[in-house]
This record gives C-alpha cells, sequence and structure tokens, in this order.
C-alpha cells in the first residue's frame, strides 16, 4: 500500500496547511512541463496529486489512515510476535488508540470547517434580513434618539461595518478564488485554485441578495404601509430615510455576536 505521506514528505500528523504547502512546493519540482526531460515525471506527478486529493479531504484521509492502520497492524501481527497474546493485545490497544485518534482528528477538521463555514452564512444572512426588514419597517431610530444615542448607534455602526468586513474578506479568502488556471498557479507559486466559487460569483451573490432583499422589503413595507404606520407611527417613517444605512450593519454584529456566544457555550 502507497504510503502518501511519504510520498508527499509530511508527517502523519500534519495540518491541511502543511499538506498543501507540500504539494505545491513538489508540484513545482516533478511538474512535467518542468520535468520534460525526466520519464516518470508525468507518473510521480499523478502520485503526488492523487496523494494530496486524498490526504487534503477530512473523510478520505480518515478513512486512507485506517486502511493504513490496519495494513500496518495486519502486518504486525503477521510477524515473529505474534503468537505471544501480550504482544498482540498491545498492538489491538495501540491500534485502537491511533484509531481513535484519525476519528477525534477527523471530527476536528469538520468541526472547523463548520465553524469557518457558519462565521460566513450566519453575518450574510443577517444582512439580507436585516436589509428586508428595515426596508419593511422603516424604522426611525436615529431621528428619535437623542444625542448620547446617536453617539452609541454610530459607534456601534462602526464596529459592525469592521466586523461585517471581516467576515467578508475571511469567506473570501476561504471560498473564493480568482479565474486564473490552476496550473499556471502551480508554476508560480500561487495558491491552487481548490475552491468552490470564484470571487465574481461570490461578490455578485452579495450585491444580487442585498439589492433583492430590499426591494423585497420595500415592496412588502409598501402592501402593509397603513397597518405598520398605524401601529406605532413615532417609530415607522412611510419613506426610506438615508439613516437606514445604519441597522444592518448593527444587527449582523448583534446576531453573530450572539452565535459566537452560543456556539461557545455549546462547546
Amino acid at each position: 500500500m502507497v504510503n502518501y505521506y511519504k510520498v508527499l514528505k509530511v508527517s502523519p500528523k500534519a495540518s491541511r496547511t502543511e499538506i498543501k504547502s507540500a504539494y505545491r512546493r513538489l508540484a513545482r519540482k516533478i511538474h512535467p512541463d518542468i520535468n520534460v526531460t525526466t520519464d516518470n515525471s508525468s507518473k510521480e506527478f499523478a502520485q503526488l496529486t492523487k496523494a494530496y486529493k486524498t490526504l487534503a479531504n477530512a473523510q478520505k484521509r480518515a478513512d486512507y489512515d485506517r486502511q493504513l492502520l490496519q495494513a500496518k497492524y495486519t502486518n504486525d501481527t503477521c510477524s515473529d510476535f505474534s503468537d505471544n497474546p501480550h504482544a498482540r493485545r498491545w498492538r489491538q490497544m495501540v491500534y485502537e488508540r491511533r484509531y481513535n485518534e484519525i476519528i477525534d482528528r477527523m471530527i476536528a477538521e469538520e468541526r472547523r470547517e463548520s465553524m469557518a463555514l457558519q462565521k460566513v452564512i450566519f453575518p450574510t444572512v443577517a444582512l439580507f434580513v436585516s436589509t428586508a426588514f428595515v426596508a419593511v419597517f422603516k424604522p426611525t431610530f436615529w431621528t428619535n434618539s437623542p444625542m448620547i444615542g446617536k453617539i452609541i448607534m454610530f459607534s456601534l455602526f462602526i464596529i459592525g461595518c469592521i466586523h461585517l468586513f471581516k467576515r467578508l474578506k475571511a469567506g473570501f479568502e476561504r471560498y473564493t478564488y480568482s479565474s486564473e488556471d490552476i496550473h499556471d498557479s502551480i508554476l508560480d507559486d500561487n495558491e491552487p485554485a481548490e475552491k468552490p466559487y470564484t470571487k465574481f460569483t461570490a461578490a455578485s451573490f452579495l450585491i444580487i441578495g442585498f439589492f433583492l432583499s430590499l426591494g423585497i422589503g420595500l415592496v412588502i413595507g409598501n402592501y402593509f404601509e397603513l397597518v405598520i404606520n398605524a401601529s406605532i407611527p413615532s417609530v415607522f417613517s412611510p419613506t426610506l430615510k438615508p439613516e437606514f444605512i445604519f441597522y444592518p450593519p448593527i444587527f449582523v454584529l448583534c446576531v453573530d455576536l450572539m452565535h459566537t456566544f452560543a456556539s461557545r457555550y455549546e462547546n
């Protein structure tokens, strides 16, 4: 059985980032377009790519580690000491411990990936929902607030904008790529394009989602305008005013903080 860790020249406990760096480093050395005089370069590069695709995926890596451990355990039990019950029991304990480590690592990797995805999804959804909410009800909290309230609201707005920018920036870095060819990216020492979305697609989604939420909110707000204004006329306005730009970032900040606290409480 081919040891992909040896192919990539990394430790079995290497992180996904270390595996990716090793792949990029070795790919530049043995790529067929570079080593045109080497007969085995294509075969070596194919094996290197297969090793990377296996170890870079949490589920595939866990399955591969289990097979690798099982093969090693089977070979060990066929050794000269296989008849020794104490040695067999010791090997079984080692096998179980290492297998549990594999499962724990896979769970931890999936948890980190899930948390990273949530840090992008929650602010994005909160932005769209809050935009629609503001367009429907057109609150006038800023207008009706005293000076200290406006200072607090403006401060939260600035913090919310910075927070939202950081969340979206992290999402772009993790899940989007430029429309450059992956072949060139390997040779030019850049990050291989293995992410699911292009930057243009993600940016278009955010822009379209924002204006679609705004439009839907305005339609619903105009439809229920009489009911809303009759309920609390001092809080809601019949028209959309510039102050409404303050509310979505503040709402996103509050929702994300609640999600963060809830996540820590669950852990």
